[in-house]
């Protein structure tokens, strides 16, 4: 099955996170947004998406660089 990149980040974004044993709810507190964003980011249903911003700050509470959330190379 291929995946799109938006759909590729969200899914290694979540994968880290459960890794390091941080919620939904934790991260959201900790990038200082909704609740709720990081749960419809993760919902395939909806049209949540991370922007740059938002995964450089994930990227700084997960203690990991930016590149981990992206392919090595094009989908």
């Amino acid at each position: 099955m291929e995946r799109n990149i938006e759909q590729f980040v969200i899914d290694k974004v979540r994968e880290i996170r459960q890794q390091r044993g941080i919620s939904q709810a934790e991260l959201a507190d900790r990038i200082d947004v909704s609740r709720g964003f990081i749960g419809a980011v993760e919902n395939p249903h909806q049209r949540a998406k991370y922007n740059l911003s938002i995964l450089n700050e994930i990227a700084k509470v997960m203690d990991c660089s930016i590149r981990d959330f992206f392919p090595d190379k094009y989908l």
